[in-house]
């Protein structure tokens, strides 16, 4: 079996759309808040110093999603 790519396999400049939301609860009602939908397209536009969390841009803002949040997002 293939493995999915998720949000966390992009690296900073790579551009993606967004496949499904794996993740439950109170993060994915934010993330549904933020419009982070199916089909919704994604870049990633830097990573802080340690190296979490990453920052996209995402209909027109700049979110930073720490990497186990990230791993949640399969990538179409």
């Amino acid at each position: 079996m293939i493995a999915k790519k998720t949000l966390a396999t992009l690296t900073p400049g790579d551009s993606a759309i967004v496949g499904e939301l794996k993740t439950t609860g109170c993060m994915r009602r934010r993330f549904l808040d933020i419009g982070l939908v199916e089909s919704t397209p994604v870049k990633c536009i830097g990573r802080s110093p340690g190296g979490d969390p990453s920052a996209y841009l995402i209909r027109g803002a700049v979110i930073a999603i720490r990497e186990e949040d990230s791993r949640e997002i399969l990538l179409a």
